[in-house]
């Protein structure tokens, strides 16, 4: 199990290298120039994101489905990913992953609209899509949708399932003591109350919990800013000049080239918004709206909430929090978590609080990218069973070692986003028109035909 474990580990460091970061990156910034920056909308998505399309086709409200999506994106990465990054890239990371999510912005609004447009109605009537029906019906490639359906449907188990559900046993156990398996058990049964219940009750869970904890997060983190009020100016003034110039070892950082800053900082934001990898419009074709690009913008804001607003955030507290107490900075990435969110009261409350709310939310909002592959390939026969198949899983992620499961998830998480990163630039013509025709010629109240 070792070797193998290796051995994908090895494939992992080919997969997710420079090459996929290119890619990734590449394509965000031809988007954004292709399609003349759908992000100097985004003020008119966040509007459009908490209004409701009235009339409009779709099993779940556009807020729904934006709640989802975050809920699958919002994770552990925002917090001790972040920690990392600055750990082996210094403060120059923080600006990169911030460059990530400004540009992945445009990225995430042409995936929703494409899943949108070439959605179809299931065996059941349902609203259903994402990269494997745009895989089909727009590139005209059936064996890339299945591929893609195929990595999605198995990743789902890896990163969106026993991973989370260790995070939150494992922490439990250190924080608290609580044995793994009383812990396990508690989220398993939480997570099956709400995942039999199909689309409609993960989407209204998850838009009464995202926002919770969104919010919950984003004061704990206001209020570190306020302790290191006088570190402030400094830790944004490093985390621009790191970016630009190679950081020397000292004053509590490592030291980190320009170039190491970069990798780890746009890894980070493209690992934690997943702009690319197709997962996000699986649950974006099932929204309620009149044409896709509505839709397109509404999902859009689902990075720059998660990547523009929590991972900037995380990465000012933490750069601030060792420049206010330098003596942390030896610590790993989720270690150096602890410590800076240690200055709070509760702090250590405060952190486990927001772990654990992070990860069950991934843990609902990947059920639903998951479900949908599994039918993509089989028939919606296979749901309930794929719906047992995963509560199972939480269990036994709970109480089991994951070190080999999550490095095949990784693998496929880089798998998946090659077809649905092809299917973007295949379609960029597509994507052009359908974004001038509703959003730059202004009719985005019009139905689509």
């Amino acid at each position: 199990m070792q070797a193998l474990n290796d051995f994908v580990s090895l494939i992992n460091s080919y997969l997710w290298g420079w090459p996929m970061i290119v890619m990734l990156l590449g394509t965000h910034v031809f988007l954004s120039f292709r399609l003349r920056f759908p992000q100097r909308k985004l003020l008119t998505a966040i509007r459009l994101s908490v209004a409701r399309d009235k009339g409009a086709k779709g099993e779940v409200s556009q807020f729904g489905a934006l709640a989802t999506a975050l809920a699958a994106t919002i994770g552990t990465g925002n917090i001790v990913g972040v920690a990392l990054a600055i750990a082996m890239g210094g403060p120059g990371a923080v600006f990169w992953c911030w460059i990530c999510g400004v540009f992945g912005i445009a990225t995430k609004y042409s995936e929703a609209l494409l899943a949108v447009k070439y959605r179809v109605k299931d065996e059941r009537g349902s609203f259903v899509g994402g990269p494997m029906y745009v895989l089909e019906r727009g590139v005209g490639r059936k064996w890339l949708g299945a591929l893609f359906a195929f990595f999605t449907a198995f990743a789902a188990f890896g990163i969106g399932c026993t991973v989370q559900a260790n995070a939150i046993s494992s922490l439990s156990f250190e924080t608290y003591g609580i044995a793994h398996w009383q812990t396990g058990l508690v989220v398993t049964l939480l997570a099956a109350a709400v995942l039999l219940g199909g689309v409609k009750r993960i989407a209204s869970v998850c838009g009464k919990l995202v926002p919770l904890m969104a919010v919950f997060y984003v004061v704990g983190c206001l209020a570190l800013l306020i302790i290191n009020r006088h570190y402030l100016g400094a830790a944004i003034s490093l985390i621009f000049s790191s970016a630009f110039t190679p950081t020397a070892a000292g004053g509590g950082f490592v030291g980190a080239s320009v170039m190491i800053a970069a990798r780890y900082g746009i890894a980070r934001g493209l690992f934690s918004n997943e702009s690319g990898m197709g997962s996000a419009p699986i649950i974006a074709a099932a929204a309620q709206t009149r044409n896709p690009v509505r839709q397109a913008l509404v999902s859009s804001t689902g990075t720059f909430w998660d990547t523009v607003v929590i991972c900037a955030l995380t990465g000012i507290v933490l750069v601030s929090s060792i420049l206010a107490y330098p003596d942390i900075s030896s610590a790993d990435g989720a270690a150096l978590t602890k410590v800076a969110f240690a200055k709070l009261p509760f702090g250590q409350h405060f952190l486990s609080l927001a772990i654990l709310s992070f990860s069950l939310s991934t843990i609902l909002g990947w059920s639903y990218y998951g479900e949908r592959s599994a039918e993509y390939l089989v028939s919606a026969r296979i749901v309930p069973y794929y719906r047992v198949l995963y509560v199972i899983a939480v269990f036994l992620g709970s109480v089991v070692g994951l070190d080999l499961i999550w490095n095949i998830a990784d693998s496929l998480n880089a798998l998946m986003a090659i077809p649905n990163l092809l299917s973007l630039l295949l379609l960029s013509g597509t994507l052009a028109r359908e974004t001038k025709k509703y959003l730059w010629d202004d009719r985005l109240d019009e139905e689509e035909v």
